[in-house]
């Protein structure tokens, strides 16, 4: 990770990154009491991973099949497309000042793990 990305993590992480990434792991976490919420509570986990460390992680899209297919309308439908919009309205809101374009481009920049977590691959890089 460089020094840049470095800075721009501590200053998400003091501007709302920490809570958000809290959020996601809390609910993550009560997913997962239920056998059924497993699916969902790892998707939770993955955005926590992401909200934690956004400038130093690798989003790729994997094969997710029919399975991650189902998972992702089941998600839109009953969390995901509100989670999204949160991340829009934050990215609009920081990208008013100059100073917060980077951290509002890195809102938009969820939105699209928000939308649809299934069939993803995140990977923190570390060099």
């Amino acid at each position: 990770m460089t020094l840049w990305n470095l800075f721009k993590t501590v200053v998400w992480w003091i501007f709302g990154g920490l809570p958000v990434a809290f959020g996601y792991a809390v609910s993550g976490a009560v997913w997962c009491l239920t056998i059924i919420g497993i699916p969902f509570g790892l998707q939770a986990f993955k955005l926590a991973l992401v909200a934690l460390f956004p400038f130093g992680s690798d989003i790729s899209d994997a094969r997710g099949g029919a399975i991650g297919c189902v998972g992702n309308v089941i998600w839109i439908l009953f969390f995901g497309w509100e989670i999204a919009l949160t991340h829009i309205v934050f990215g609009l809101l920081l990208c008013i000042t100059i100073i917060g374009i980077p951290w509002g481009k890195m809102h938009f920049h969820m939105v699209g793990i928000s939308f649809s977590p299934f069939g993803r691959d995140v990977k923190v890089l570390t060099d």
